[in-house]
């Protein structure tokens, strides 16, 4: 939905535990920029310097690196998920 840091971001709609996995944000993909095909989930995040979540770079067993999302704090219903971004920096 609307988000007050920029456009539209991802809000929880329960409340999340500290250490959830919430899923796929990025899958290794040579020739892509940054090399990395960004899932949904990872192009709705927002910023923030002060984030609830973090992304997490794992190798699959096929060897195929992927990022998963994890929450680094307690979640409440209604706020916003927010990410301090490890690509690229996004005040540039």
């Amino acid at each position: 939905k609307e988000s007050g840091i920029e456009g539209l971001g991802l809000f929880a709609t329960t409340d999340i535990p500290k250490r959830e996995l919430l899923g796929l944000t990025h899958v290794f993909f040579e020739g892509f920029p940054d090399n990395y095909i960004r899932t949904p989930l990872g192009g709705f995040i927002n910023y923030s310097e002060d984030p609830n979540c973090e992304v997490v770079k794992e190798e699959l067993e096929t060897g195929h690196l992927i990022m998963q999302l994890y929450t680094i704090k307690e979640i409440k219903t209604g706020e916003e998920l927010t990410l301090k971004y490890n690509l690229y920096d996004p005040t540039k």
